[in-house]
């Protein structure tokens, strides 16, 4: 089945019709996903969420662009949060110099801090990395050597992405793939083996086609997957086969 490795289900975009929602998944060949935290008020959020839903996980962390609310306490709350059942990774981590919604000196600061706490924990990390290419790669190889993860709504280079492989990480492909105007997108998916792609939503943002611009769920995976296929030319179900083993691989899961 279908695992969705990142996705934000405790946004406000689904206060209407969350239960009947997630509910539904199982009849769209959704099998599991990750839900993910992106600020501090939302680490709590998720890690309880997903104590109801058998096939749901955890990630805990905080985006870039929200880094200026932690501090020190902060900092040691979330990491609490840890301890609970069924969380699996460190993230949604990293840089995003699109919005600079924070400094550069502080957003790097917090990544580093959040790298090094998913090597203490050994786990897995989600990145986040917009229009910051060159500061993430200089970060992730001097403090993420050893670690694995996903490249979450990969966006840059070919080349890029396979470096990113040969240190260990996973590449994060979501709805983006079957926009027309994904040139680099699509040459990054026909030239990494399929061992090396997640699948992901990223929703309640970045519907793929035909339902761009609309609100995203895990149920339009599937246009992902079939997208990813065409560009292999593979069959979709060979896509999300493969695609869930690695995904169970990296979070450790075993059901």
């Amino acid at each position: 089945m279908i695992f969705d490795t990142h996705a934000h289900y405790d946004d406000e975009q689904f206060n209407n019709d969350r239960e009947e929602l997630l509910c539904s998944m199982a009849d769209n060949n959704v099998g599991t996903i990750v839900n993910v935290s992106a600020a501090c008020d939302s680490c709590e959020r998720v890690v309880n969420m997903v104590q109801d839903y058998p096939f749901m996980y955890a990630a805990v962390g905080v985006h870039p662009d929200e880094v200026g609310s932690l501090d020190d306490e902060a900092f040691a709350r979330m990491k609490e949060l840890f301890k609970r059942d069924k969380v699996v990774a460190v993230g949604e981590i990293g840089l995003d110099y699109y919005w600079d919604n924070e400094s550069h000196d502080i957003q790097k600061k917090w990544f580093i801090r959040q790298l090094e706490l998913a090597r203490e924990l050994n786990l897995p990390v989600l990145i986040h990395s917009r229009e910051a290419a060159g500061d993430t790669m200089e970060i992730m190889k001097e403090y993420a050597r050893g670690l694995d993860g996903v490249i979450h709504c990969y966006s840059y280079s070919k080349e890029m992405a396979q470096e990113y492989v040969k240190m260990g990480f996973y590449i994060g492909v979501g709805g983006v793939v079957t926009f027309k105007n994904a040139r680099k997108l699509k040459e990054t998916v026909e030239v990494l083996p399929l061992t090396s792609i997640v699948l992901e939503t990223d929703c309640p943002y970045l519907a793929p086609e035909p339902y761009r611009g609309k609100r995203n769920h895990s149920a339009y995976i599937r246009y992902v997957a079939e997208e990813i296929a065409r560009l292999k030319g593979v069959t979709c179900q060979e896509v999300i086969a493969k695609t869930e083993d690695n995904a169970k691989k990296l979070y450790r899961i075993s059901c």
